[in-house]
């Protein structure tokens, strides 16, 4: 497919709004790929990502094994995600300090709106189908309470979370923020990214050397990932989509707990800097919240966070 720089700057704006989509839990980055036509091309595109680029470039040449796997059509997406990541982290992390009722209300009409969505896309259920998306709502509700089984602080369980959470570029439906905020790692994700980049502006070394290998867990994570579920999941969809949209229909239905705006800290726990932060919660009433509950506006950007994913579905329609 022969394209201008043009076509490649569109794909970039195509990236920079499936990165903004990851950052937020509720809107899949796979979801806006969908959406903006460019799915099957991602996926063939990550499925021609293999070794198989070296023994290409060594006896035909960079050029050849560069359109082999469809080079520039993947740096200028993943260039678009990467501004859009690094250009929110930061915004995101004010507001989990500063208005977490406000941000968490808005996720949770997100992903509200986003069972809908894939749910609507089961054409017809059966007993199989009603079983796998009640198991899988149990199970992901039971993720939800469960103490973490490692400190979100550890390299290990980043990578572990960075190989999880990358299966959101491969199907529509459930976004890479919202697997690690299941994880437990959300925070730390979106703290590692701004603290990355704040140290690169202020050369402040020590917090580079940090954030960085934090990031690198993450990003490695995510690349064994992608290469280790971007096969399976795709013969999933292809082969048992209804099963596989059940799945993430009741995954998103039982992790409504984890966004739910309301909480009761019911243990902290010393993070690496040797601050206290939340380490188990319990979702409680707005009435029942200690201080401000913020009900009206909560509501209001619940509603919001809905109609979002609504509008973007009547964007994708309407290309249809």
């Amino acid at each position: 497919m022969q394209r201008k720089i043009q076509d490649y700057f569109i794909i970039a704006l195509k990236g920079i709004a499936m990165g903004a989509a990851d950052v937020v839990p509720g809107v899949s980055g796979g979801t806006i790929a969908f959406i903006s036509g460019i799915y099957e091309e991602l996926l063939q595109s990550i499925d021609n990502l293999n070794f198989g680029f070296f023994k290409i470039w060594k006896s035909e040449g960079f050029k050849t094994a560069w359109h082999k796997i469809n080079g520039n059509f993947l740096l200028s997406l993943f260039l678009g995600i990467a501004i859009s990541i690094f250009s929110l982290a930061k915004a995101i992390k004010w507001l989990l300090f500063n208005e977490p009722i406000l941000l968490w209300s808005f996720f949770f009409g997100l992903v509200l709106s986003s069972i809908l969505f894939i749910g609507k896309q089961i054409k017809s259920w059966n007993f199989p189908v009603i079983l796998v998306l009640i198991i899988a709502a149990i199970g992901s509700y039971f993720i939800t309470i469960a103490e973490p089984f490692a400190s979100p602080d550890s390299n290990l369980y980043l990578l572990f979370c960075g190989a999880i959470a990358i299966i959101a570029m491969i199907l529509p439906g459930i976004s890479g923020a919202f697997i690690l905020l299941i994880l437990g790692a959300y925070q730390i994700a979106i703290n590692t990214i701004d603290n990355l980049l704040e140290s690169v502006f202020t050369l402040n070394f020590e917090l580079f050397k940090a954030a960085f290998i934090k990031f690198l867990m993450l990003a490695i994570g995510a690349v064994i990932g992608l290469k280790a579920f971007s096969k399976i999941l795709n013969w999933m969809f292809k082969n048992h989509k209804k099963l596989t949209l059940a799945i993430l229909t009741g995954f998103m239905v039982g992790s409504l707990n984890k966004i739910w705006p309301w909480k009761k800290v019911l243990e902290f726990r010393l993070n690496s800097h040797g601050e206290e932060v939340p380490f188990i919660e319990q979702s409680i009433s707005p009435f029942s919240f200690e201080g401000d509950n913020q009900l009206l506006l909560s509501i209001v950007l619940i509603v919001i966070g809905f109609l979002t994913i609504f509008m973007l579905e009547k964007m994708g329609s309407k290309k249809a």
